[in-house]
């Protein structure tokens, strides 16, 4: 499940879980993240929390079933948990909005060979 099925209950399949849950908290964390990753907003303390959630997650929920991510089906939560981790170095890019915030609104020059 995703921020969105875990909040939302969308798309259907399963019953939402129970208001103010550890799964419905990972479901804010996803959806209010992820929104904010998709607009480069914050980018670097956002994805932090996102790599420590599915971290969190990882280890809850799938590693009592065996260490290995690809014998207890953990592998997504592991890329995710690494690919957060590598943005929480790298930062939002140069069309982030955190990036024009900083440069007050400014686009990034362009080199002459672009």
């Amino acid at each position: 499940e995703h921020g969105t099925q875990k909040l939302l209950g969308f798309p259907p399949g399963r019953p939402g879980p129970e208001f103010l849950s550890l799964i419905w908290f990972a479901g804010l964390i996803e959806l209010v993240g992820g929104a904010l990753l998709l607009l480069g907003l914050f980018t670097r303390p956002v994805a932090f929390l996102l790599s420590g959630e599915l971290a969190f997650a990882y280890f809850m929920a799938h590693a009592p079933r065996g260490f290995f991510p690809i014998l207890n089906g953990g592998e997504l939560a592991v890329l995710y948990c690494w690919v957060f981790f590598y943005l929480t170095f790298a930062g939002g890019g140069p069309l982030s909005l955190d990036r024009l915030l900083r440069n007050g609104g400014a686009l990034p020059a362009r080199s002459p060979a672009e």
